[in-house]
């Protein structure tokens, strides 16, 4: 959806990518200081603009703006005005489960990204980790899905972050999850799935191959069968963005309380029931074994 109006008495045209989400994109036509500019354009009070600026959800030129300064006219802004929140508020090095030099491994709740977003790079794992730890630098080495629990490793070096991407990529780190599941069916030891390629969500899998989609293979380890859902545990072979939960709900066993995927039974506030509860990788000559209890 793109909407275009003009200002009231300032002639600039603003244009809404997306109205519901608030994104919005228009050139200054005066200098002043940014948060003046997106208070006057935008019809925003000055603190809200200011937090704005404090969450990077300011885009300058299509760099992100992280301070208030003065410009000159002729700037193309892009203000994400509904910035996506999440709940930080743990005790962060309380979940962190080991750490040294080179990295770290945290126990992600679930309903926090693991990283930063285009529209908010605070209300994120790794910037509160940084902000909990003076001097502490960290580094993505792979993702949990915002709604997902569980062991996420952040490095420290860029020698780590290497290494532990070359370990992914020939598939020597193991990740198991469990997961609570809306079926009273046994579902098959291994599942095989290809995902289409999309930057959208829900994500799409099917059991046939197609022209650029992605492998996405798990078995499943164990299966404890109860009154209405069912207990899995996981051994994850590929790592897709939502590959769990799209395999799972193709199987017409969707993750309870991911409503995305089908489910309609509810779990808690903040996400779904899926945990990453073990991984383990040899580095450095080292084997690293890291658990999480299985048990919801």
């Amino acid at each position: 959806m793109l909407t275009t109006f003009m200002a009231e008495n300032l002639g600039a045209p603003i244009s809404s990518h997306g109205f519901e989400y608030g994104v919005k994109h228009f050139t200054n036509q005066k200098s002043g200081l940014i948060s003046n500019i997106i208070s006057e354009m935008l019809q925003i009070d000055q603190q809200t603009t200011r937090d704005l600026i404090t969450l990077g959800s300011i885009y300058i030129d299509h760099h992100r703006q992280l301070t208030d300064i003065v410009i000159e006219p002729n700037h193309l802004f892009r203000v994400h005005t509904k910035p996506r929140r999440h709940n930080t508020n743990y005790a962060w090095n309380d979940l962190i489960v080991y750490e040294d030099s080179s990295f770290l491994v945290l126990n992600k709740p679930s309903g926090v990204p693991s990283h930063a977003a285009v529209d908010n790079i605070v209300d994120n794992s790794l910037y509160q980790l940084e902000q909990s730890g003076p001097g502490r630098k960290l580094m993505i080495t792979h993702r949990l899905d915002t709604l997902t629990e569980g062991l996420i490793v952040y490095g420290k070096t860029k020698y780590f972050v290497g290494a532990f991407n070359n370990l992914i990529q020939h598939h020597l780190i193991q990740k198991k999850y469990v997961a609570l599941v809306e079926t009273t069916n046994t579902l098959p030891k291994k599942l095989i799935h290809y995902m289409e390629t999309s930057l959208r969500a829900p994500k799409k899998v099917t059991e046939y191959f197609q022209e650029k989609s992605a492998l996405c293979e798990l078995d499943i380890e164990q299966q404890k069968i109860f009154a209405d859902h069912s207990w899995i545990k996981i051994n994850l072979m590929t790592g897709r963005t939502h590959q769990i939960r799209a395999q799972t709900s193709a199987m017409q066993a969707p993750i309870i309380g991911d409503t995305l995927y089908g489910s309609k039974m509810p779990y808690g506030k903040n996400g779904i029931a899926l945990r990453a509860c073990e991984l383990g990788f040899t580095w450095n000559d080292k084997t690293y074994e890291f658990k999480l209890p299985e048990e919801f």
